[in-house]
């Protein structure tokens, strides 16, 4: 159970993280100071630093959980499953479901417009999709048992974030043209379906989970 003490500064890390997204989405990041996000969420900047050091980690409040999230899909795989099957199902189910992880969520436009409007955003953006290959890749290699020296780990965690760029970039696309999340989804699916389809027997087959 969660302590009182633990509880507050999760409130305290929310109600910063809310209020900079507002103040990002109206006026746009680089135009949002530190100091009038401390201001106006009632706290010192050394407070706002305490808990995101950099101003990017405000727009990206939860990268550490985006850059394990592929991993996560692999490493909680069923027995007999693959690493790049776990991925895709976990994908189709998040798809379906129309979350806003991928983006299928009203007004994700305007997150999307602020984003690339920043070129500090993207460029942290650029380091957090190679933190997430890196990530996988490293995942591969400890759940095949692959050799130090075997590139193919990478190589295949390199296909799956490929996956993920047509998958989640076409949602993005979607988005800027106006299409309602419902009718996004549906695209991505064709999408899913025709990225997987173009993937190899061995991609798709890698790092089957070993039975306990």
């Amino acid at each position: 159970m969660t302590g009182l003490r633990e509880r507050k500064k999760q409130q305290t890390r929310r109600l910063i993280s809310d209020i900079a997204t507002g103040l990002f989405l109206e006026r746009g990041f680089d135009e949002v100071t530190i100091a009038e996000i401390a201001e106006a969420a009632d706290v010192s900047v050394a407070t706002v630093y305490n808990y995101f050091p950099a101003k990017e980690d405000l727009f990206f409040d939860r990268e550490e959980e985006t850059v394990d999230r592929y991993s996560r899909f692999v490493r909680e795989r069923a027995p007999g499953q693959s690493a790049a099957h776990a991925i895709l199902e976990r994908m189709r189910a998040e798809v379906e479901e129309c979350s806003p992880v991928l983006g299928l969520a009203d007004g994700f436009d305007r997150f999307l417009l602020v984003m690339r409007r920043s070129t500090a955003l993207m460029a942290r953006l650029s380091l957090m999709h190679y933190r997430i290959s890196a990530a996988l890749a490293a995942t591969l290699r400890e759940e095949s048992g692959a050799e130090p020296d075997d590139p193919t780990p990478e190589l295949v965690a390199e296909q799956l974030m490929g996956l993920h760029n047509a998958v989640v970039g076409g949602a993005g696309r979607g988005t800027f043209t106006g299409l309602p999340p419902e009718e996004i989804a549906a695209r991505m699916l064709v999408r899913l379906d025709a990225y997987e389809a173009l993937l190899s027997d061995e991609v798709l087959n890698y790092a089957p989970r070993r039975p306990s």
